[in-house]
């Protein structure tokens, strides 16, 4: 039997044990990318061993961009040159340069007087992303749908059995990671570099959001099946409708985070 056979006859939903969830209430949203949610290291080197003071990986914008998303550096956080030249182990002015570049991608904003921080996303700004990356993803999708082999629909087909899983499991921050992966995988499958660039851009503006809409009551079943719809339009090869269905589903994220915010 196929995924898409085995997932076609168990993606009924069942009810989740929502006490078994696993998430830090403050740091939540369901369609972003973070793999350190909710966790503050003290230590950053910690966090990625051997990374922080390896001058010889990585150019250093793009070093500092990762510790941003990927949590090690928090919002409004003060980035001070000296600490991440010692941290990167390069020279300050590679550090400045690098700010330079982050700032215009978004990610760090500098204040008079006091220096570069991480900039943080308000709520509406983050609505604004999502409606923009609805536009971005949905002519994704339209493009994944023409372009996907049977091999391609059956590991979206996969990835969707694989939340469906957690989400019975009530692991919902799971879920949200398997979201993740399968709005990757239907880039890649689509092959729209200039798309990829743009969306990258903007998901990490809003990476360190700190709501999760998937946690908000029911919006994990629809959020589900808003991506079985995305996935069966692309395995059927229907363009149109997995544009319309990808364009949907983000615009119901925004509603919700909308409405989150009163």
């Amino acid at each position: 039997m196929t995924h898409r056979d085995q997932f076609v006859a168990q993606r009924g939903p069942r009810p989740h044990r929502v006490g078994r969830t696993r998430y830090a209430p403050a740091v939540v949203d369901e369609i972003v990318d973070n793999p350190v949610a909710g966790h503050t290291p003290r230590d950053r080197s910690a966090v990625d061993p051997g990374r922080a003071h390896d001058p010889g990986t990585g150019r250093p914008e793009d070093r500092l961009r990762e510790a941003i998303v990927t949590g090690r550096f928090q919002p409004s956080e003060r980035l001070v040159e000296a600490d991440i030249a010692r941290e990167l182990g390069v020279g300050r002015s590679a550090v400045r340069t690098a700010l330079a570049r982050l700032e215009h991608e978004g990610l760090v904003e500098h204040e008079r007087h006091r220096g570069a921080r991480v900039r943080l996303v308000g709520a509406q700004e983050a609505v604004e992303i999502l409606e923009t990356r609805a536009v971005l993803e949905g002519l994704v999708a339209r493009h994944a749908a023409i372009k996907a082999t049977p091999v391609d629909a059956e590991a979206l087909f996969a990835i969707l059995e694989d939340m469906r899983r957690r989400l019975n499991d009530g692991d919902l921050l799971g879920a949200s990671d398997q979201n993740a992966v399968l709005h990757g995988r239907i880039l890649d499958i689509s092959g729209h570099a200039t798309a990829g660039r743009l969306i990258a851009t903007l998901k990490s503006q809003m990476v360190r959001f700190q709501y999760r809409t998937i946690l908000l009551p029911g919006r994990s079943e629809r959020s589900f099946g808003e991506h079985r719809a995305i996935v069966e339009a692309i395995a059927a090869g229907d363009g149109d409708a997995a544009e319309n269905a990808m364009r949907t589903h983000l615009s119901h994220v925004a509603e919700a985070l909308r409405s989150e915010q009163g």
